[in-house]
């Protein structure tokens, strides 16, 4: 399947919407609503169940098979994004039901780790920031795309340094970390919806049976996209504000 240039170019963005890209936005936070249902499922599932969790964590910490649901995430997110053209829509659903699943385990030690007051607390103020940066990106007149490299730049040296700290373990790194990451996650959540809102457009634009059938797909990657952004602003901000138990 030939790839197609959805992405508006120049200073015509903001143009009259259509039902293709209204659908396409829709369907974009539908699916990020499914995979925090899932995610949330997943999480306290692991939580209520004693046996599921001595399997991912043992005495001397996490077992090699909680290695692997904690980073196994990463690698279904790389291999969406390289194989979005190659892999059929239900193969892309099923990857990205996956993901939202694995996330779900890591959130469920998330649960162990902060209070319930905390995580209910940062997780509503990620969603007032959430919403209001989501509906500037999708209002402004700026164009947001010039701040997308140094935003992805952020993001990549904020996961090698999570990843880091990870096994340093240092409270004062991930506490710099948090303001840090709650920062960048703000700002990327205005540019990713602006980007979200130009593909749609450019769907509208081309109109034609190619772009309607990469539609789904590209939808799925948007959820994706906006879905961990939220993730990592819900974490940012327990890492600064979350009381541990």
């Amino acid at each position: 399947m030939e790839q197609q240039n959805y992405q508006y170019q120049g200073n015509s963005v903001f143009v009259q919407e259509r039902s293709v890209s209204k659908k396409f936005f829709a369907n974009v936070f539908l699916w990020m609503f499914v995979a925090l249902l899932v995610s949330s499922v997943s999480a306290f599932g692991l939580v209520s169940s004693p046996a599921i969790l001595s399997q991912l964590v043992g005495e001397k910490g996490f077992t090699i098979l909680g290695y692997i649901a904690i980073f196994a995430p990463l690698g279904l997110v790389m291999l969406m994004g390289a194989a979005m053209q190659k892999l059929s829509y239900p193969a892309l659903v099923g990857i990205f039901l996956l993901y939202s699943i694995l996330t779900g385990v890591m959130l469920g030690f998330v649960l162990l780790i902060y209070t319930s007051a905390s995580i209910a607390i940062c997780f509503v103020a990620a969603a007032i920031i959430f919403a209001v940066m989501a509906f500037m990106g999708y209002t402004t007149n700026v164009d947001l795309s010039k701040f997308g490299p140094i935003l992805m730049a952020a993001v990549i040296g904020l996961v090698v340094v999570s990843v880091i700290n990870f096994f340093i373990g240092s409270d004062t790194l991930g506490y710099i970390l948090g303001f840090i990451g709650v920062a960048v996650f703000t700002a990327l959540t205005a540019y990713k919806v602006q980007e979200i809102k130009r593909i749609g457009e450019g769907l509208d634009e081309y109109g034609n049976e190619v772009a309607l059938a990469d539609s789904k797909k590209l939808a799925l990657m948007g959820a994706l996209s906006l879905y961990i952004t939220f993730i990592n602003l819900f974490l940012s901000l327990l890492r600064i504000f979350g009381d541990r138990r």
